[in-house]
């Protein structure tokens, strides 16, 4: 068939717009559970548990459980081994340049440094007082650990294992994301913001709101469009930041309650907010300024921390069970759950 040249050129421009328009529009949902993997009580008898780390390299997953990090094989589900003798875990960050992996004990206000090959336990840094939230930025070759009660920051040197530097903050961290190139976000529950910390001359250089969203916990970036993904508890929302400006853009969502983690897949454009109320909420970026949501997961009570595969994009999250939360009285007025001692499992969702 033959077109007048003005006529093609209206139906190449339409072929490409429909297109881009396919390509935008969100992917279907029907994230369900794949497996679930039980393990036995920690050491102390304390059922505690925080942040998962994904190393998609060695195929391997990192589990917060208290007194120990639990390591397992992500594609056969066994467990390899653990790293004990810590006193309450948070985090773990991991440096293949160096063979080590270093985790926040909050509890003993330290972090532990070990051997990613053997698990061993290689060396203990001093640290400050509720050491939670620890990455790795790539950019300053630094490990980087956020103190909620010292609200401060930590720098470690990961090749000699020291501190090299302190950072106060002004408001208790929680969950950070490096851009790769040199910049640190992290929320700051305490006073509502974000902050940008250069990795390089370890300064603050700028502090963002993030209302309407309020007490933000968790935080996931898209490094090539420049966006953070920035999740509050009160009031309870996930909300689009631009990295360079914190400009909130676009529509904010509504999540669960008590949210822990984001993560963002490149790979299929999706942000995924995990809450202890049991959902994940799973959104679409359409494009840099445009989001949508896809579905909302329902998991178990509980879990709220979360990783993702990069390989398979199935998402992991862990919880225990729960005793119901006793009745309220002058001294508890508003009792929680309390987690069961070993019945700690890990949960893989996928589609």
């Amino acid at each position: 068939m033959r077109f007048p040249i003005l006529g093609y050129c209206a139906v190449c421009m339409l072929i490409v717009s429909l297109g881009a328009f396919v390509l935008a529009a969100p992917p279907a949902g029907n994230y369900h559970l794949l497996k679930k993997i039980s393990f036995g009580a920690a050491p102390g008898g304390i059922e505690y548990f925080d942040y998962l780390n994904f190393d998609p390299t060695a195929r391997r997953v990192y589990i917060s459980h208290g007194t120990e990090f639990i390591v397992v094989d992500a594609d056969k589900g066994t467990t390899l081994g653990t790293i004990s003798g810590l006193k309450r875990d948070h985090g773990v960050a991991l440096v293949p340049e160096v063979g080590r992996g270093f985790i926040s004990d909050g509890g003993a206000a330290q972090i532990v440094m070990f051997d990613l090959k053997t698990l061993k336990t290689i060396g203990v840094i001093k640290g400050e007082d509720d050491a939670d939230s620890i990455i790795y930025d790539p950019a300053s070759k630094h490990v980087f650990v956020f103190n909620g009660n010292s609200k401060s920051a930590t720098v470690i040197d990961p090749a000699k294992g020291e501190v090299i530097a302190t950072i106060p903050l002004g408001g208790a961290p929680e969950q950070a994301v490096a851009d790769g190139k040199g910049m640190i976000y992290n929320n700051l529950e305490s006073t509502n913001e974000v902050i940008a910390i250069d990795s390089h001359d370890l300064k603050i250089k700028s502090r963002w709101p993030v209302a309407p969203a309020g007490q933000p916990v968790s935080i996931a970036m898209d490094r090539a469009h420049r966006r953070l993904f920035v999740a509050g508890r009160n009031p309870k929302m996930l909300v689009v930041m631009d990295a360079d400006s914190g400009r909130i853009i676009g529509e904010s969502f509504p999540i669960g309650d008590r949210v822990d983690t984001n993560v963002f897949d490149p790979a299929t454009a999706l942000i995924a907010a995990a809450t202890r109320e049991g959902t994940i909420h799973i959104i679409h970026e359409d494009s840099p300024d445009k989001y949508s949501l896809v579905e909302t997961v329902k998991t178990e009570f509980g879990a709220k921390t979360m990783a993702l595969d990069p390989k398979t994009h199935n998402l992991y999250v862990d919880t225990s069970d729960f005793e119901p939360a006793s009745a309220p009285t002058t001294q508890q007025p508003n009792p929680q759950p309390r987690a069961v001692p070993g019945t700690l499992h890990l949960l893989i969702y996928g589609r």
